[in-house]
């Protein structure tokens, strides 16, 4: 210890440099893959798989190894039920995070208490399950939530290229909306019925299409919106026409253009015929009432 100070490097600035060597990734990774594709053939009743090809790697610290146990089970139950929109063409990193502070600086989003993980094209920011909470998470609940997140990576993928999928202007309704259905989150979020109350309250507040604006404040709302928006897109016109919107998108158009190429109507007035079902309660078997307040006129939602 004497020799490291009279080179300069007192204990001090020893801690310091391994805070910083710790907070910047130097420490020791670990790392496990899950092929993204299903085996390539069976031959001779040996099942072989394909020598290359799109990958998930979960990358972790070893005090995560545990965690990163539960992140691949998930990623392996998640993948048959992602097949459903179509298949991954990159390989997919999901990094865990030690604690919420890291995920919000990996994300870029300080301030969102609420973040576990923040996906993008090809890679998934995730804040290690033993810290969600005291007892660490169970492997239900971090099924349900890679499953959310590689829905986003897919969507991503199946939409454009990794130099494109930022330019597609995607809604933040369609790709919560996309990704909560998928997994099967309904029951987390706010009711058609606290929607409507949130409307017939908030008359100039709108979760769709103001929605990159009230997510941070607002996130219940705009999860909920988002998600009973896609449920209404999927039950009017199937799950086949949101494959052909991603499949529309990959052809070089955007989000708009794609959506009223598949949909057959832009998708302002699909949100506006959704609104309308939600202020007149068509979802209370048929009924429909006059909403109690005039429908606001909102300003043109805006790509994120």
């Amino acid at each position: 210890m004497r020799g490291w100070t009279q080179r300069g490097w007192s204990p001090g600035r020893l801690a310091a440099l391994l805070v910083a060597c710790w907070l910047t990734g130097c420490a020791s990774t670990r790392s496990t893959s899950v092929p993204a594709s299903e085996p390539a053939q069976v031959a001779e009743g040996v099942l072989m798989t394909a020598p290359s090809g799109p990958r998930i790697d979960v990358q972790f610290r070893e005090k995560d190894a545990a965690s990163a146990a539960q992140v691949r089970l998930a990623v392996e139950r998640a993948l048959p039920k992602l097949a459903r929109w179509g298949t991954f063409d990159d390989t997919v990193t999901i990094v865990i995070h030690p604690n919420h502070a890291a995920l919000e600086r990996a994300a870029n989003r300080s301030g969102y208490d609420f973040l576990r993980a923040w996906a993008r094209y090809e890679q998934i920011e995730l804040q290690s399950p033993r810290t969600w909470t005291l007892l660490g998470a169970s492997q239900s609940q971090v099924d349900e939530l890679l499953l959310h997140e590689l829905t986003h990576s897919l969507m991503y993928q199946v939409a454009s290229d990794r130099l494109g999928w930022t330019r597609k202007g995607i809604p933040l309704w369609f790709r919560e909306g996309m990704a909560s259905y998928t997994a099967e989150q309904g029951y987390r979020v706010p009711s058609l019925d606290d929607l409507e109350r949130y409307w017939r309250t908030h008359p100039t507040a709108d979760p769709l299409s103001q929605a990159d604006t009230l997510y941070q404040g607002d996130s219940d709302i705009v999860y909920g919106a988002a998600h009973h928006a896609f449920t209404f897109l999927v039950r009017r016109y199937g799950e086949p026409t949101v494959r052909d919107i991603l499949h529309a998108m990959s052809r070089g158009p955007d989000f708009s253009a794609a959506f009223t190429e598949a949909v057959g109507i832009p998708p302002e007035t699909f949100l506006q015929d959704f609104r309308n079902y939600v202020r007149w309660r068509g979802f209370k078997g048929g009924r429909k009432l006059a909403p109690s307040l005039p429908a606001p006129t909102l300003p043109p939602p805006t790509a994120p």
